[in-house]
């Protein structure tokens, strides 16, 4: 069987259910290339008494899920294990060769951006700046396109963890300085664990702070915003 287990945001927030499910598998896997664990996974190899393998994009593109009809294999992905298509390509090949497989799923990036007082319910498509953005223009339109529609955008920072590279929040602001957007920003690291950091203010300001560790994400608000947004993004204003 093979089994898609999402770790959270922090090297705590995994399930117990996930936890007696690692102790049977022959192989534990820990994709590393779509986010960083806000942690050790020290806890976790302790826990469940296995080593863990890192693993990069290669490796689970590549991956033949046929292992997996003779013994207990497991991928662990940081967030929740359908936040990228990758894994739900890992889905869709157990399903087509009936294969078992099992989802334990879990808090990610995508619903921990509530704590910044934005209503989940209002946001748009995401979006991901990556490094080389001088001619990207895909993140713009997918704002404007959020925009008309009053609605949020999440923007996901571009990441390569084996090479300790992480677009910045300032970075990202530069770009879409640059592209021409203006106004306020949220910029948010580490959400999910204890440090995390959340800074609302004028773009411009926002470039300025220091966010600490990655991983960063940053958020454009919609125009108008409902007045409970309002009241609780003021808890985070520069």
């Amino acid at each position: 069987m093979l089994h898609l287990i999402g770790l959270g945001l922090n090297e705590k927030s995994f399930s117990l259910e996930s936890v007696d499910a690692l102790k049977k598998c022959k192989k534990v896997y820990l994709e590393n290339y779509t986010s960083i664990l806000n942690g050790s996974l020290k806890l976790l190899e302790k826990l469940i008494n296995k080593k863990i393998i890192n693993v990069g994009r290669d490796f689970v593109e590549n991956f033949d899920v046929s292992e997996a009809k003779k013994e207990n294999i497991a991928f662990l992905i940081v967030g929740d294990v359908f936040s990228a298509t990758t894994h739900l390509s890992l889905f869709n090949d157990c399903k087509n060769k009936n294969i078992e497989i099992k989802i334990f799923n879990n808090a990610s990036v995508l619903t921990a951006v509530g704590i910044t007082g934005l209503s989940l319910y209002n946001f748009g498509k995401t979006a991901s700046i990556p490094f080389e953005n001088k001619n990207i223009e895909t993140p713009i339109k997918i704002l404007e396109d959020n925009l008309k529609i009053n609605a949020h955008t999440l923007f996901l920072l571009d990441l390569n963890p084996g090479e300790d590279k992480y677009l910045s929040i300032k970075a990202a602001l530069t770009y879409l300085e640059e592209k021409g957007v203006k106004g306020k920003a949220i910029g948010c690291a580490r959400l999910g664990a204890e440090d995390f950091i959340v800074k609302y203010g004028e773009m411009k300001d926002i470039k300025e702070i220091d966010f600490g560790e990655p991983p960063y994400c940053l958020i454009i608000p919609a125009k108008k915003l409902h007045f409970i947004e309002e009241e609780v993004l003021e808890k985070w204003k520069i």
